[in-house]
C-alpha cells in the first residue's frame, strides 16, 4: 500500500510538472508573438485581409497654340482583375472560359491567374467598355457577384496619329509619360492616382459596402504648346516629301520659330512615327528582318525612332549662317549689297595657319559683290567680311 502510494505522488508530481511546462512554454510562445513578431504579423494579416485597387487619373490634354486642336487626349477605358478567393472552386474553370471568350485571351494563361492564392490578378489593361459590359451582362447571367472586379482606367489617344511624333512623345502601360512632351511634363499631365480599399476576413471574402472605402482619382492638369498644327502638319508635308525627292536617307529636320517672341510654331522631323502604337518600326527594310534581331539591336533601333533630332542631335550651321553674317554686316554699315567688285574669291583663304576653300576652289568666283557672295555661298568672301569688320572695329 505504502509503495502504491508513493508512486502515484511521484506520476502526479511529473503530471504536475509536464503541465507546468507545457504552460511556461506556451506563456513564452504568446509573449514572442505579442511583443517580437507582433508587428511583422500584423502587416500581414492586413495584407491578407485588405484589397487595394489603383484607379488612375485622367492625364491631362495636350493642346496646340489655338488652344482648340487636340494633340493628345485620354479616353475611359477599364481594367479587368479577380479576386481568386471569393470566386468558387466550381466556377474557376467557367470564368475563365468566359474571360478569355470575352477579351480574346489564353484560357490556360487566365485561369492559372484565377486559381492562384493571391489577394488579386490583373486580367486585361485598358479595354473598351463595350467588352467590358459584356462581362458585366455574363455574370449577371451566371450569379456571379464576387470575385471580378471591373475599375476605371484611362488609355491615350493621339487624334493625329504621326502628327508632331518626335515632339509630343508617348506614354507607357501605366499611363507614365516615357518620351517627349508626355515625359518632361509627366508631373504636370499625370495626376494623383486614386484607389478602392477594400477589407475582407480572413479567407478574403467580401465583408460587403460597409468595408469597402472609395478614394477618387484627380485628373491631370491640360498644357498647351506653342506649335500650331497647320503650320506643323504643312512643314511635315515638304519635309517628307523634300527627303524623298532628294533620297535623304538620314532624314531631316524643319524648325519654325515667330521672330518676334521666339516661340517654336512647328519642329518637323522625317521620318516621323504613329504614336497610337509607338513600338511600330517605321523603317521597311527593319521592319521585314524585326524578328531575327536581337533584343538590344531592337531597343536601339526604337531610341533611334522616338529621338527628336532637332534638338536632341547638333549640327553645324554652314552656310545658312551668312545669312547672319550678311544681316550685322549690312546693319553696321560696313557694307552694301551691291559693291561691285568689293570682294574677291581667289579659291581659298589662310587664316591662322590654316587654308579653308570655297566650294568651288578648283574655278573661283573672282570678284562680287555681298549679294553675289551670298548667291554663290563663297567662303573666302564671307571670312574677308568678318576680317573687314574686325579692322573696322580696331580703327
Amino acid at each position: 500500500m505504502k509503495s502504491t502510494s508513493i508512486s502515484r505522488k511521484k506520476r502526479l508530481r511529473n503530471i504536475l510538472f509536464i503541465c507546468f511546462t507545457i504552460c511556461t512554454l506556451l506563456i513564452i510562445r504568446v509573449g514572442i508573438i505579442q511583443f517580437v513578431q507582433g508587428s511583422e504579423l500584423q502587416a500581414m494579416a492586413y495584407s491578407q485581409q485588405t484589397l487595394n485597387r489603383k484607379i488612375n487619373p485622367k492625364r491631362g490634354t495636350i493642346y496646340d497654340s489655338t488652344g482648340k486642336n487636340i494633340l493628345a487626349v485620354s479616353a475611359s477605358v477599364e481594367t479587368v482583375s479577380v479576386t481568386p478567393s471569393n470566386i468558387k472552386k466550381e466556377d474557376k474553370e467557367k470564368v475563365a472560359r468566359a474571360m478569355s471568350e470575352i477579351f480574346d485571351l489564353e484560357y490556360e494563361t487566365v485561369l492559372k491567374k484565377v486559381s492562384k492564392n493571391s489577394s488579386i490578378e490583373t486580367i486585361v489593361k485598358k479595354v473598351e467598355k463595350e467588352q467590358t459590359n459584356k462581362l458585366r451582362e455574363w455574370m449577371n447571367e451566371n450569379n456571379i457577384i464576387s470575385g471580378i472586379n471591373i475599375d476605371e482606367d484611362t488609355k491615350r489617344y493621339y487624334p493625329y496619329a504621326t502628327l508632331a511624333s518626335n515632339v509630343i512623345g508617348f506614354t507607357g502601360s501605366d499611363n507614365q509619360g516615357l518620351e517627349g512632351i508626355e515625359s518632361r511634363y509627366d508631373d504636370i499631365l499625370k495626376g494623383t492616382t486614386g484607389k478602392i480599399l477594400k477589407i475582407t476576413d480572413a479567407k478574403g471574402t467580401d465583408l460587403g459596402n460597409e468595408g469597402e472605402d472609395y478614394i477618387a482619382a484627380v485628373d491631370g492638369d491640360d498644357i498647351v504648346l506653342s506649335i500650331d498644327m497647320t503650320i506643323q502638319s504643312i512643314a511635315e508635308k515638304y519635309l517628307e516629301q523634300a527627303c524623298i525627292d532628294n533620297v535623304c536617307t538620314d532624314g531631316g529636320n524643319i524648325l519654325i520659330a515667330n521672330p518676334k517672341t521666339g516661340d517654336i510654331l512647328a519642329m518637323a522631323g522625317y521620318p516621323n512615327y504613329d504614336l497610337n502604337n509607338p513600338y511600330k518600326i517605321n523603317k521597311d527594310d527593319l521592319d521585314f528582318i524585326w524578328d531575327t534581331l536581337s533584343s538590344k539591336d531592337k531597343s536601339e533601333a526604337l531610341q533611334q525612332m522616338w529621338r527628336n533630332k532637332s534638338i536632341s542631335d547638333t549640327y553645324e550651321p554652314g552656310s545658312t549662317f551668312k545669312l547672319l553674317t550678311s544681316s550685322a554686316a549690312l546693319e553696321e554699315g560696313i557694307t552694301d549689297t551691291d559693291n561691285s567688285g568689293e570682294f574677291s574669291c581667289t579659291g581659298s583663304i589662310n587664316i591662322a595657319g590654316t587654308r579653308i576653300k570655297c566650294w568651288r576652289h578648283y574655278r573661283p568666283h573672282g570678284s562680287q559683290s555681298l549679294r553675289q557672295a551670298l548667291m554663290n555661298s563663297c567662303n573666302p568672301v564671307f571670312i574677308g567680311l568678318r576680317t573687314k569688320n574686325r579692322c573696322r572695329k580696331i580703327l
